[in-house]
């Protein structure tokens, strides 16, 4: 069994390595290009008041030639249409939504209706809790992109910022020590496209030829069901280093960040599934929570991956220290994101968002 332990240790310190090695040499300065395409930018905002306040000043300095934003006010109950109105500028433009209706997740219907007001040759789809760091950062986004075979994504991670760092650093941890990105690209196995949905950019026609978030109008994880949707396509889903150009503060406090990830956690872990995500939490648990307790080594080897995701993502040493405790919370978060999902009470932003299959 402590062999069994320390061979699959070794195979995920290995892929952590290879996947960071692979995401650095896909950052840094994009291919120049002569002339940019008309670019729309789509802010989905529901009581987004407080995060829009430092995204839209950074959106509004951007000095990419033609470029539009839309900020779609989905039936907030703050000030956040107030806040939009206050940044005044021609490129900006407030839509407001009712809600979504039947069928729909409040998010996924947001951006399928804000598309339909874009005017822009590419689409770049950025959460309200981002902030673009410099002022050429939407020249960078979309020359990466468009040095990508067509039709494409592009994709990455951000800088992640703001509180609860303990469970936000499993999400760069899950894409980093998962599996081998470079070598599944070479499949084109589409579980392996990994879309965030904080951040990614496609071109307008092939967003109006497949329309994304209408097939996927029910998925709560909606970013990792459309990146797998887009390649099943031939869609080259493409991940970069996105944290020179895109922080991302995408919660206040633990608190915060624990009610944020509960409504994902069950459907990311079991797509919808009691069996797969007890399957993939107990596979966890074996992975992670008990070889530390066979051997200091196991312990170590956690620290080490751990560690190398941490500083690929650019986080402080101290959520490092507390590894073994990131991986006690989240396994706790899947269990009760599951019991949320199953027991209907699975909310955000004041709506239930529990998934029950």
């Amino acid at each position: 069994m402590l062999i069994l332990f320390a061979v699959i240790h070794a195979f995920i310190i290995v892929t952590v390595f290879i996947n960071a090695a692979w995401l650095r040499r896909r950052g840094g300065a994009p291919p120049a290009r002569p002339t940019l395409p008309s670019l729309t930018v789509i802010v989905p905002a529901r009581n987004e008041d407080a995060n829009l306040q430092r995204l839209l000043p950074s959106m509004l300095a951007q000095r990419y030639p033609s470029a539009e934003f839309l900020v779609y006010d989905d039936a907030s109950e703050d000030g956040t249409a107030e806040v939009v109105r206050r940044h005044a500028d021609p490129r900006l433009r407030l839509l407001r939504g009712e809600g979504p209706p039947p069928g729909w997740v409040g998010k996924v219907h947001a951006l399928a209706e804000a598309t339909k007001e874009a005017r822009g040759e590419v689409l770049l789809f950025l959460d309200a809790d981002a902030e673009l760091l410099r002022p050429d950062a939407l020249e960078r986004l979309v020359s990466h992109w468009a040095a990508l075979p067509d039709p494409a994504v592009l994709t990455g991670l951000p800088h992640l910022t703001g509180g609860g760092l303990l469970v936000v650093s499993a999400i760069p941890f899950a894409f980093l020590a998962t599996a081998p990105v470079p070598l599944l690209r070479r499949t084109r196995w589409s579980a392996a496209a990994v879309l965030n949905g904080q951040c990614w950019m496609i071109a307008r026609e092939a967003y109006e030829r497949w329309q994304p978030h209408r097939a996927n109008a029910t998925e709560v994880v909606e970013d990792l069901a459309i990146g797998r949707y887009l390649s099943r396509r031939g869609v080259t889903v493409q991940t970069r280093d996105l944290q020179d150009d895109v922080a991302v503060r995408m919660y206040g406090s633990l608190g915060e960040a624990w009610h944020g990830l509960r409504k994902n956690m069950y459907p990311a872990a079991g797509g919808g599934s009691l069996l797969i995500a007890g399957l993939v939490l107990a596979l966890f648990t074996a992975v992670y929570l008990v070889p530390p307790f066979l051997s200091p080594w196991f312990l170590v080897s956690l620290y080490v991956m751990k560690g190398a995701t941490d500083r690929a993502a650019r986080l402080p040493p101290w959520v490092t220290l507390f590894a073994p405790l990131t991986m006690l919370l989240v396994a706790a978060l899947v269990v009760d994101s599951a019991v949320a999902h199953w027991t209907g009470t699975a909310r955000w932003k004041g709506r239930i968002v529990a998934r029950l299959s």
